[in-house]
């Protein structure tokens, strides 16, 4: 494909998945096939991702913080455990096969599908917190941290699921402080890329700034909107991924 094609192209693709990611996550389900398809090695292609991913996470990230969703002031804790477990993750790739990951998360995806189907009030509202922040930061920064450096789909669903549950918050405060997270793993993931080498800059740049546009869209329509908005967006996204990740187990 010439680039006078491939460059929009890619943009588009990426403004999509800006905009679906900072609703619901799986934005990846979207431009790592993309990027594959044109043709990138799988870890040159999953390196240019965490490079435009992290364009459309830091928008919304940024876009909740402006519109007072979230306070980066209230999620430091989770920040830095979530930095240190995507560090983790990104080391353990070297070591260990992901097999195992890859035959048990599409049933936990599943497990929250259905969770969310059958509990039509969660998320509607903040409501009270059943695990103290700094111990749930600390817990979940350092494993959903270490899965999206090691492993990865899925990572936006179990931070929002994790954040209604735990610390009771209304889905549209989930969605958002999840943005944070996703904006740190992705960073963290994205330096590992860079010091090997993995990364396509035309391409991730091209395709960061329609993340970045798409992601300011999605984050508008999330806070005018609401849980009722995000609800649906949330469990089709959740099923479309453990759709994908068994097709690719017993492809």
């Amino acid at each position: 494909m010439s680039p006078e094609l491939l460059l929009p192209l890619l943009f588009g693709t990426a403004f999509i998945a800006g905009l679906v990611d900072s609703i619901a996550g799986g934005g990846g389900l979207i431009t790592v096939p993309v990027l594959i398809g044109i043709g990138l090695p799988p870890q040159i292609a999953l390196g240019t991702n965490k490079l435009q991913a992290s364009f459309g996470s830091g928008s919304a990230m940024l876009h909740f913080v402006r519109a007072g969703t979230i306070k980066l002031s209230d999620c430091w804790n989770g920040i830095i455990w979530t930095a240190i477990g995507a560090a983790l993750g990104v080391g353990a790739v070297q070591l260990l096969d992901a097999t195992f990951l890859r035959q048990l998360i599409p049933w936990l995806l599943a497990a929250i599908a259905i969770y969310t189907l059958l509990s039509p009030r969660l998320g509607a509202e903040d409501s009270h917190a059943s695990m103290n922040p700094g111990t749930f930061y600390l817990l979940c920064g350092l494993s959903i941290g270490f899965y999206d450096g090691f492993f990865g789909p899925g990572t936006g669903s179990f931070w929002t699921m994790a954040l209604m549950m735990l610390l009771g918050f209304s889905m549209m405060r989930a969605t958002a402080t999840t943005k944070a997270m996703n904006f740190t793993s992705n960073f963290v993931a994205l330096i590992f890329f860079l010091s090997v080498g993995q990364v396509r800059f035309v391409e991730g740049i091209v395709m960061g700034a329609g993340q970045f546009l798409g992601a300011r869209v999605g984050s508008k329509l999330v806070i005018k909107r609401g849980t009722a908005f995000i609800r649906p967006v949330f469990i089709t996204m959740v099923l479309a991924l453990v759709g994908r990740l068994i097709y690719q187990n017993f492809k």
